[in-house]
């Protein structure tokens, strides 16, 4: 199990039991066998702290999770569970977006494309790929590789890990709303099997050009939401936000139902892929392993459906939602700023313009 280098709040806890331990560990090696005893009952009750902790999250402690520092992103996935990746770069129109990742790749020894966001670790590497928020050529490239896939039939796997597309004035003044569209559109009539996989945190638009999916999948503590929950929180609780983000934060994750368990719930998702216990960032192996049996599983069963049948399902899970989210999910009602009423629904309003477009 992996060491917790970036503990979050809820995790202090265990990393000082873990490094009492660890210092046991080291005195019981050096001859105090004395001391094993003590090692013992300190170990049973890192256990149970550890499934005490991890047992009982709130929507916004996964929200957190899915955010974390150590937690696996697109490359270490795209190292544990394909061979033979080759990354391609460039949207052929202006330049190369480091935030978006991709190439071919071979897993299980069947070729694929995969792309992804990519968020870095080190400071450097953080600016370097802009904090995993990609801008118009990163979506651009993304889109060429998806019509790479198309072109060569190859099954498309993308990974998402973002807080949404970067808002900058440059990126809008070269078409971030267009190149996020466009995405949308091929990939709603792509004609190859496509698999998004939800790693970490999935953000607004900037997620979902990635995210238009003959399966979709979330790891069990990412999450996936039109906008983060500390900016609902800003909007509606204005002041009293910033003065207690964490308790309004903590509100909104639960009212806009962010979590893998919700989405699944409520028809968004495919499948909810199970982390180790202490979440995906104590070990990356045994998260890939899961996260492999689920794509393999998928995979064969997309192989097996004609294209246009797959292509007609994507239309169909549009409709779906739209249906389903304006006359059978309930509105949740929460008190905003200077007690004024606000209404919460999880309607995508933007539904029609889509289902327009892919006719």
């Amino acid at each position: 199990m992996r060491k917790i280098t970036h503990p979050l709040e809820f995790e202090r806890e265990i990393v000082q039991e873990e490094e009492r331990l660890e210092a046991l560990r080291n005195e019981i090696a050096a001859g105090r066998e004395d001391l094993k005893p003590e090692y013992e009952k300190l170990e049973k009750r890192v256990e149970k702290l550890i499934t005490d902790v991890y047992g009982r999250l709130t929507p916004y402690q996964r929200v957190q999770l899915s955010r974390h520092a150590d937690r696996p992103f697109m490359l270490d996935f795209v190292n544990l569970l394909t061979t033979d990746f080759i990354e391609l770069h460039g949207d052929r129109l202006y330049r190369d977006d480091p935030a978006i990742v991709g190439g071919i790749a071979k897993f299980q020894n069947f070729p694929v494309i995969v792309v992804g966001h990519q968020r870095g670790r080190s400071v450097q590497e953080r600016i370097k790929r802009n904090f995993g928020m990609p801008q118009p050529e990163g979506y651009r490239k993304a889109m060429r590789l998806f019509r790479l896939a198309e072109k060569f039939s190859l099954p498309l796997i993308t990974f998402i890990d973002t807080q949404g597309a970067f808002p900058g004035m440059e990126a809008e003044e070269r078409g971030q709303a267009e190149a996020i569209a466009r995405n949308l559109l091929v990939l709603s009539a792509l004609k190859t099997p496509i698999i998004s996989v939800v790693i970490g945190e999935g953000g607004s638009g900037g997620a979902l050009a990635l995210g238009v999916a003959d399966r979709i999948l979330m790891l069990e503590n990412a999450c996936y939401s039109v906008i983060t929950p500390e900016g609902c929180a800003s909007i509606l609780w204005h002041s009293e936000a910033a003065r207690d983000p964490a308790r309004y934060a903590s509100q909104a994750a639960e009212a806009l139902r962010v979590t893998a368990q919700d989405l699944k719930e409520l028809g968004i998702i495919d499948e909810v892929v199970k982390e180790p216990v202490g979440g995906a960032h104590r070990d990356f192996e045994e998260t890939a392993k899961n996260l492999a049996e689920s794509l393999k599983r998928h995979l064969d069963e997309l192989l097996n459906i004609s294209i246009d049948e797959l292509v007609e399902k994507i239309k169909t899970a549009f409709k779906f939602y739209e249906t389903n989210f304006e006359n059978n999910l309930p509105i949740k009602k929460i008190i905003g700023s200077e007690g004024k009423l606000y209404e919460i629904d999880h309607r995508f309003d933007a539904l029609d313009a889509v289902e327009k477009l892919i006719g």
